[in-house]
């Protein structure tokens, strides 16, 4: 299929930000709904990009939030940047993605300008996020989404899945939500919830998953439709099929039910 893709620009209290955007070339002038497509810690690589050409193939207006890109990009989290960090740790252990002292260790062992902008990136990457200030760019592109088409749903992936859930406290205007990997918003915040929500995890992803059934309750408590599909043998981040963590299966299953569920939504 022949899409159009292009970088599009917003702007948030006076600072430009980007998006990519992609739709069927074919479909002309037709309004098309919009996925809201939210990147990994990653920002908007060739999966985030590849995930959103995949909704265009599959008939949606997709959108792919670069949420680095406020005011500038600052140049540790430039994409050839993150990508040496993503190299970088595809080499290390388990826990040197959890424990900074573990992680340390292997960065000391780098050429000593790889090891300064590793850490450099890293820091930045694995710091507390402002995910308010995220969201609030998020409600910029869904105000686009509904001026440039017709109603509009979100997904995110780790970051971007909790976000995506986290942007269903905030904007009514939201068709649906799903959230791939991510940690749910405060339970306080669900009562804002109007859209129904889909969460997809892995089985062996303990710290978000063990949480899951709690979330489920919650939701279920304050009346909100929450479905959820655990993959027992999956890890975190199944669907990134760049990673090692990817897994066929869960990828494929979640895929055909996120579409699904986006179908049913609009169409009801």
């Amino acid at each position: 299929m022949n899409l159009n893709n292009t970088w599009i620009t917003g702007s948030l209290d006076g600072q430009t930000m980007r998006a990519y955007l992609t739709q069927p070339a074919a479909s002309g002038d037709t309004p098309l709904p919009t996925v809201l497509v939210i990147q990994e810690v990653w920002g908007v690589d060739e999966h985030i990009q590849d995930m959103a050409n995949r909704f265009a193939m599959a008939g949606y207006q997709a959108i792919a939030p670069d949420l680095y890109s406020l005011g500038e990009t600052p140049e540790a989290l430039s994409l050839p940047r993150i990508g040496a960090v993503k190299r970088f740790l595809d080499t290390v252990p388990p826990q040197a993605w959890v424990d900074p002292k573990v992680r340390d260790q292997h960065i000391d062992k780098l050429p000593p300008d790889e090891a300064k902008t590793v850490r450099e990136t890293l820091g930045i990457l694995f710091s507390p996020r402002d995910n308010q200030r995220l969201v609030d760019q998020l409600k910029v592109w869904c105000d686009y989404a509904l001026q440039h088409g017709r109603d509009v749903v979100s997904i995110g992936y780790c970051m971007g899945g909790q976000l995506s859930f986290l942007l269903a406290t905030q904007e009514p205007r939201l068709k649906a939500a799903v959230c791939n990997y991510g940690t749910a918003p405060q339970e306080s915040n669900m009562a804002n919830i109007q859209a129904p929500v889909y969460g997809f995890y892995g089985g062996t992803d303990h710290r978000i998953t063990d949480e899951v059934p709690k979330v489920a309750e919650s939701m279920k408590k304050q009346g909100k439709t929450y479905h959820y599909k655990i993959y027992d043998e999956a890890g975190h981040a199944f669907f990134n099929d760049s990673r090692a963590s990817y897994d066929v299966n869960a990828a494929r299953d979640a895929w055909a039910r996120t579409l699904a569920f986006f179908n049913d939504v609009l169409q009801g």
